[in-house]
This record gives structure tokens, C-alpha cells and sequence, in this order.
């Protein structure tokens, strides 16, 4: 066994496995979307395994609300961007391979280039827009993505667009879920989630990823994978074997208006905007920073309050339920004067801290 083998020998001890098997591995190109509690555990056991070129996209910044369950990080990397901490802990851990840092939004006029240099993507993003953008461009370049998602004491996982033996491609994402309602959006931030459900769940995700590359096992293709963590049930639901969606372009991606927790904060001293609160009644109950209330669920009856000259900003607990209101404002009123939480009350509190 060649000596940079040796650490990877009870892999390729299992039948089915060899030598070739994990040159396989070693050159495969996978890229980790997200690199949170979903993108961390999967991208640590992707570069265990010794696969080639690792890729990690994610612009955001290490959060210390998030390190119960994004292991690759430690309080000390607090404001630090994730995609190149990720890299380097990666690194250490596996200095065999090659790790390559994304650290851009990924949106419509990128994710194309991004994309294209890997063989198989694994989606660990926790937001609708990427989410449908990843499956588009994987639909529109022919290549696999391995879904995973996590709310509460649930996961789902599934790979999407896999070719066929006919040529056909299997379902992908809107072949599950079409579109989004914006007004359904969990709300992670007052259900929460069970930390070890992440690794899980992102360890699954790998597991697939290893199994597409050195083709064994069978894939969660056509179906998708739903496991109750406080029982530890699951069930594996099919879906089908052929994707009905016909998708052929990219959409744009919306540029969300967002205010910093700092300006905004000079700016209600100044008396210069109005606040809105998208949350719950049960978590606007709780606390509140002021201004008034429009639940999500509700936004569209309000509508018309946005159709002034006024600026407003809108806020919840981590900024995704207000940046979906204000799409949705912006689409029936394209001049409004609306911005997002960046952040949201998470934000807030931490800057107040």
C-alpha cells in the first residue's frame, strides 16, 4: 500500500473498496455550500476520507450563538469568516488534499463559475434563496447535489439530478417543493435545533457524497430521508425516478436592503426611521426593541403602510423572515424605502452586549 494510503486503510479494507477505489476519492472535486452546523461535519469527514480538492463557500462570519453546533470553530474565531477558518482547520486535520475557500455570497452572476470546477455539490445552506439557486445551476450543468436540512428535532436528506442509466435526470429540489412561501419560513430562532441532529444529518450528506464518488451503496436518489431525532425513526419517502420540472435559466438574485444594528441604532436616536416587527405574537410577547407589529403571515393586509416616502426597517430574530418581507414589499412597491436587521435581534444583542 502506497505509504500516503495508510492513513485511509480501514476504508479500504471494506468490500467493495480497494486501492483504485480511493484514488477515486482522491480525485473527486465536491464543494461544501455553507460551512455551518450542516456544511462543518460534512466538510471534516469529506477531507477524512482524502477526497481531492474540498471546496468551502460561505461569507459569513463565526457567530458564538452558532458554536453548539458549527464544530469546526471555538469562541476565539467569533467575527472571523467561516469559509477560510473551515479551510484552515481542514487543512490541519488533512494536509493531503487541497482546500479552496469561497468566501462570496453565492448569487445568480456567480454560482455558475463556482460551481462548474466540481464534480458533486453539497448544499448546507439554511436559506430558501440559495437553497433554489444551487439546484437550478446543478440542474443547468447536469451535476449532483446532496440536500440536507434541519429544524427542531427534524433532517431531511436527499441527492437531487442524478443521470440515469436512460440518460434521464432524477427529480431535483422543485420536484419537492416548487416554490417557497415566504410567509411559512421556519423559525429556527424560536423553535431551535438539537445540535447532534446537525452532525447527523451532515455526516449523511457525506456519506452520499463518498458513495456517489466511489460508486457503492445505494443513493438517496428519487426519495428523500426524514429522521425524528428524539426517537431516532426515520422513514425514506420516494419521490420518483424522473424529474418533472423543466428548468433552463437562473433567477436573478434579489439584493436584500439591509441596515447595520450600529446605524440603525444612531438612526432610531435620530429619530430618523420607523421600525416593524415580522415576528410571532408569542416571540414579539417576549421582547420587543419597538415600533410596530406585522407578523409575516400578515404582511400582505399591511401592505400599504410600505407605499409612503418614509424609511422603514424591518426586524425578527436573525434577519431572514425581514429580508423576506422586504422582497415582498419591494415587489409591489419597487421604490419603497425598506431595509432588513442585518442580522436580526441576534445581532442587535450581541452589538448591545
Amino acid at each position: 500500500m502506497p505509504a500516503d494510503f495508510t492513513r485511509y486503510s480501514c476504508q479500504i479494507a471494506l468490500p467493495g473498496f480497494s486501492e483504485s477505489t480511493q484514488n477515486l476519492l482522491q480525485q473527486a472535486k465536491v464543494l461544501v455550500v455553507g460551512a455551518g452546523g450542516l456544511g462543518c461535519p460534512a466538510a471534516q469527514y469529506l477531507a477524512a476520507s482524502g477526497v481531492g480538492v474540498l471546496g468551502i463557500a460561505d461569507y459569513d462570519i463565526v457567530s458564538i450563538s452558532n458554536l453548539h453546533r458549527q464544530v469546526l470553530y471555538t469562541p476565539a474565531d467569533a467575527d472571523l469568516k467561516k469559509a477560510i477558518i473551515a479551510c484552515e482547520r481542514l487543512r490541519r486535520q488533512n494536509p493531503g488534499i487541497k482546500l479552496v475557500p469561497h468566501d462570496v455570497k453565492i448569487t445568480s452572476e456567480n454560482v455558475i463559475s463556482i460551481v462548474n470546477d466540481y464534480d458533486i455539490i453539497v448544499d448546507g445552506t439554511d436559506n430558501f434563496d440559495t437553497r433554489y439557486l444551487l439546484n437550478d445551476a446543478a440542474v443547468l450543468l447536469g451535476k449532483p447535489l446532496v440536500y440536507g436540512a434541519i429544524y427542531q428535532f427534524e433532517g431531511q436528506v436527499a441527492v437531487w439530478n442524478i443521470k440515469n442509466t436512460d440518460g434521464a435526470f432524477s427529480p431535483n429540489y422543485r420536484d419537492l417543493f416548487p416554490q417557497v412561501d415566504a410567509t411559512q419560513i421556519p423559525n429556527c430562532a424560536e423553535g431551535g435545533v438539537i445540535p447532534t441532529l446537525a452532525g447527523i444529518i451532515g455526516c449523511m450528506q457525506a456519506n452520499e457524497v463518498i458513495k456517489y464518488i466511489t460508486k457503492t451503496g445505494e443513493l438517496l436518489s428519487g426519495k428523500i430521508l426524514i429522521l425524528d431525532a428524539q426517537t431516532l425513526q426515520s422513514r425514506i419517502i420516494k419521490i420518483g425516478n424522473v424529474t418533472k420540472i423543466q428548468i433552463s435559466t437562473l433567477t436573478a438574485t434579489v439584493d436584500i436592503p439591509t441596515i447595520s444594528a450600529i446605524k440603525l441604532k444612531k438612526d432610531l436616536a435620530d429619530n430618523l426611521i420607523e421600525l416593524i416587527d415580522v415576528r410571532t405574537d408569542r416571540e414579539r410577547d417576549k421582547f420587543d426593541i419597538g415600533g410596530k407589529h406585522f407578523p409575516l403571515d400578515e404582511l400582505e393586509e399591511n401592505m400599504v403602510h410600505f407605499s409612503g416616502a418614509r424609511t422603514i426597517v424591518l426586524y425578527c430574530a436573525t434577519g431572514k423572515r425581514s429580508g423576506e418581507a422586504v422582497k415582498l414589499i419591494k415587489q409591489k412597491y419597487p421604490n419603497a424605502c425598506v431595509f432588513s436587521l442585518e442580522g436580526g435581534l441576534k445581532t442587535w444583542m450581541e452589538f448591545s452586549d
